[in-house]
């Protein structure tokens, strides 16, 4: 049989990270104190595949694209690296796609800058793109195309660009445009070298397709764009559509018939799915989480994204929070919920410059306040965020810094992983400068050195209580502890390294 069109990924994608969606954020950093092959195993274990190659699990994004070319009527299937030599005789279309290529992306861009050491991503995908099968592809004259959310950072390894062969790039939602882009490359046809998808050709509801097949970790889909208009984010520029309910179900079916136990529901912000603009509903954020966990049954239960306004705004205006963790999540045995949230500065003046939605419907004026306020009643609901914070945002002051640290202070009580990230230029700011580790002043370092010892604080809790309890995860729960044991211990030699380096 074999496939014209194969869709594949390194294998920092391609896997499940032991069904632990964080494990993930592990893999954006350089291996160390550990081997990079058990560096890997940590963070990216190879994931069950059937006699083809085919993954049980695969990336999200590379589901849609793949359901979208078989309704179209391609041979077409996601195969994972390690089998692409199998499927060199029919193979005329090589996809790939990525979350970071090439390492350009945060938290990968700040570890490679501080620590001056090539994240495991990117060496990954590197090694992917220099392997046999993918050169002998290249040699037989298959087509590459190459997409997903790490698209724009081709741009930066042109070089890359043609060694490697690839043929085109497409920049932005790929549904509306891939089939079209498919076609020419089996007819031969001359492909453009670069796709740009913009707001006006994102796809409709309609054109969005029903994964076949099961994604990492049960992750669905239920709502694309983001209404905040936060200024470093390219999420913003997309149009906000929400997901009907029983698309949503037909995946969650699609992953619990194939035996994936457990869902991620997937937003810029789940509490907005059906929202009163930034104002959370409870109606359907009720109806959404009951019908969804009536089908995941026992199985694990997240959000990628929340805002915290949000959070802050669905507890004490509709006790939403706790109604949906005592009523529904908590429940069949789960004891925590996990999300990703994005604090990003704890200064006011710069929330007013570059999200001044996302503090909505409260005004900038409160976001510190509104941070501490849904840490708050995340830490009572055993909700476990992992957040985000941006150092060496455009306009950023000394005194926005402080702020920020200061934040810090107050959320030291909450259960929490806080992770610094250095200012990519993205979205509106595209035309921004890099923020790296020349640039870190004193004031930087402070919230470094917080993160750190925050991180390394509640890591322990979570690890021992929530996140790794099971009697197998032990040689994994006891490699973590090694690391963040490690880690903890060279803060203080890590920080006085910049200090060093600053005063020099």
């Amino acid at each position: 049989m074999g496939y014209d069109v194969v869709l594949t990924t390194d294998r920092t994608m391609m896997t499940n990270h032991h069904g632990k969606e964080f494990l993930g954020f592990v893999a954006t950093g350089p291996p160390i104190a550990l081997p990079e092959k058990v560096w890997l195993w940590i963070t990216a274990p190879r994931p069950k595949v059937d006699e083809e190659g085919k993954p049980l699990e695969a990336p999200y994004g590379m589901r849609k694209v793949e359901a979208k070319l078989v309704e179209a009527g391609f041979k077409a299937a996601i195969i994972d690296p390690d089998y692409l030599g199998k499927h060199l005789d029919s193979m005329k279309v090589l996809m790939f796609s990525h979350h970071d290529y090439f390492a350009y992306g945060p938290p990968s861009s700040e570890w490679w800058s501080i620590t001056g050491l090539e994240p495991v991503n990117r060496r990954s995908f590197k090694r992917l793109m220099e392997s046999p099968p993918v050169r002998r592809a290249k040699e037989k004259g298959v087509k590459f195309i190459v997409g997903g959310p790490a698209a724009w950072q081709w741009l930066w390894e042109l070089d890359l660009w043609k060694k490697w062969g690839v043929d085109t790039v497409i920049d932005g939602e790929g549904e509306r445009v891939v089939v079209k882009l498919v076609e020419k490359a089996l007819n031969n046809e001359e492909l453009p070298e670069y796709v740009y998808v913009g707001p006006s050709d994102s796809p409709s509801l309609d054109e969005i397709p029903v994964i076949k097949a099961p994604s990492v970790n049960g992750l669905v889909e239920i709502m694309r764009g983001c209404p905040r208009g936060c200024k470093f984010c390219s999420v913003t520029l997309r149009p906000l559509r929400f997901i009907p309910l029983d698309k949503i179900l037909a995946e969650v079916e699609v992953n619990v018939r194939n035996g994936v136990k457990g869902v991620i529901l997937h937003s810029e912000d789940v509490l907005l799915y059906q929202a009163d603009g930034v104002k959370p509903r409870p109606e359907p954020l009720i109806k959404l989480h009951k019908a969804v966990l009536e089908k995941v049954g026992d199985g694990s239960f997240a959000w990628s994204h929340a805002s915290l306004a949000a959070i802050k705004y669905a507890e004490e205006e509709h006790r939403l929070i706790s109604r949906l963790m005592n009523d529904y999540v908590l429940t069949s045995g789960r004891k925590f919920l996990g999300v990703e949230v994005g604090i990003e500065t704890g200064s006011v003046n710069l929330a007013k410059k570059i999200m001044i939605g996302k503090s909505a419907p409260y005004p900038p004026e409160m976001w510190p306040d509104i941070v501490e306020d849904a840490f708050r009643i995340m830490h009572e609901n055993n909700i476990i965020p992992a957040a985000t914070l941006i150092l060496g945002l455009p306009e950023e002051t000394p005194d926005d810094v402080v702020k920020t640290s200061e934040l810090l202070d107050r959320l030291r009580a909450y259960r929490s992983i806080i992770v610094p990230m250095f200012f990519v230029p993205m979205g509106a700011l595209k035309k921004g400068d890099w923020f790296l580790k020349d640039h870190v002043e004193r004031e930087h370092i402070e919230v470094l050195y917080k993160t750190l010892k925050h991180t390394t604080y509640w890591a322990r809790e979570i690890m021992n209580k929530y996140y790794f309890s099971s009697p197998l995860h032990a040689p994994l729960r006891f490699i973590l502890r090694y690391f963040v044991w490690y880690v903890n211990r060279r803060a203080d030699e890590f920080i006085k390294s910049l200090e060093y380096q600053l005063k020099s």
